[in-house]
């Protein structure tokens, strides 16, 4: 069942690149949070949406909101990847894809894990759901209209 506007962020903790444990509701309260789950590190359409979302962190900041990347990849490559492209913000690893599974993240063309962003308030509950595997750099976009509205 996928995860929908007004739904609560099903809550997860997932080791990030640094090694480090992220709790999702860790932000409840304090911050509002822009979780982009996305196929794999270091592909062409992902490394855009990356570097779409390093691009804007300092307007994600600036509205008071946390950005977490969340694939299945290992944190060892998740810190690779973003050690290459600058990223200042966390990626967590999904390695059983049980966070992708809870969120209702579908597959595209049923092999390709999906692109999807969801925006959440600070209580915790979803305000954004946008899928598009093909429009990486529109999550970012997407988002930051989203956290405008919320402010």
């Amino acid at each position: 069942m996928a995860i929908k506007v007004g739904d609560m962020a099903p809550d997860f903790t997932l080791q990030s690149q640094a090694g480090e444990s992220v709790t999702l509701s860790s932000f409840k309260g304090q911050k509002a949070v822009v979780l982009y789950f996305y196929p794999k590190d270091d592909t062409p359409g992902c490394t855009t949406e990356s570097c779409t979302f390093r691009d804007s962190f300092q307007d994600f900041q600036e509205l008071g909101a946390e950005v977490i990347g969340i694939s299945s990849d290992s944190p060892d490559s998740h810190q690779k990847f973003a050690s290459k492209h600058n990223l200042p913000f966390t990626l967590v690893s999904d390695t059983g894809s049980n966070v992708r599974k809870a969120y209702g993240v579908p597959a595209t063309l049923g092999l390709l894990p999906g692109r999807v962003t969801y925006v959440i308030d600070q209580a915790g509950t979803v305000r954004h759901v946008f899928d598009s595997q093909f429009n990486p750099t529109k999550h970012v976009t997407e988002a930051l209209g989203i956290l405008k509205g919320l402010g």
